[in-house]
């Protein structure tokens, strides 16, 4: 079988076309919005262990994402979750994604499933079943501390659709010079579905935060489609 030859910074790698259709496969079985898809409007509750704040919020895409709250610090960080959930869900093809790099594979009988390599990325995934189960990425750019994160993908539920849609996930955050833990959070999502569109319903999470546990919720309530 025909091997494709891609970039990976100054070495190119031999791109393996099984952990291409594998990759490939799970990303396809995964829930994104529609490519006509062009936003919500929601009221939005954030309540950080006890304290509650209401405010209206509109997501267009992931860099389209107004939130309106009374207090400026949970506003800027309710507005880079929502965020990232558009950012997840948003439409796009899997030559756009992970797709663009080398990808190569390796069986070691892990029990989230097959490693695989993206060349280029710093990363390498977890496939099982055709799901994503982990994602182990990198980050290193100029002027910045490295930090690295493990994506563990604990739960999911199948859409109307027969689509992947997560519903639990840790991530454990961690230099990756020393490998020194230094934070974990625990995320639980719900979803409500709005025309074609599964949209947040709910986003609790729970983290280690200057020597405590907290706890933030997210809920999303009388959604409307743009």
């Amino acid at each position: 079988m025909e091997q494709q030859q891609r970039k990976d910074g100054t070495a190119t790698v031999a791109d393996d076309p099984k952990a291409r259709d594998m990759l490939r496969q799970a990303f396809e079985n995964t829930a994104r919005w529609q490519k006509d898809f062009k936003g919500f409007t929601a009221d939005l509750t954030v309540n950080v262990n006890g304290k509650e704040t209401t405010g209206p919020v509109m997501v267009k895409g992931p860099r389209e994402v107004s939130v309106q709250l009374g207090e400026a610090e949970v506003q800027k960080w309710a507005q880079e979750q929502i965020g990232m959930i558009a950012t997840h869900r948003g439409a796009r093809t899997f030559e756009e994604s992970d797709g663009k790099y080398s990808l190569t594979m390796e069986e070691d009988r892990h029990p989230f499933g097959t490693k695989l390599i993206i060349h280029g990325s710093h990363s390498f995934y977890r496939i099982k079943d055709r799901r994503i189960t982990q994602i182990n990425r990198t980050m290193a750019h100029p002027g910045m501390t490295p930090f690295a994160f493990t994506i563990n993908v604990e739960e999911s539920a199948v859409t109307q659709d027969q689509k992947n849609l997560t519903t639990k996930y840790s991530v454990y955050y961690y230099s990756p010079t020393d490998g020194k833990l230094n934070n974990v959070e625990v995320f639980t999502d719900t979803h409500i579905r709005v025309g074609s569109a599964d949209l947040p319903a709910t986003r609790r999470i729970i983290s280690y935060e200057n020597g405590e546990v907290i706890v933030k919720n997210l809920t999303f309530t009388n959604h409307k489609l743009l």
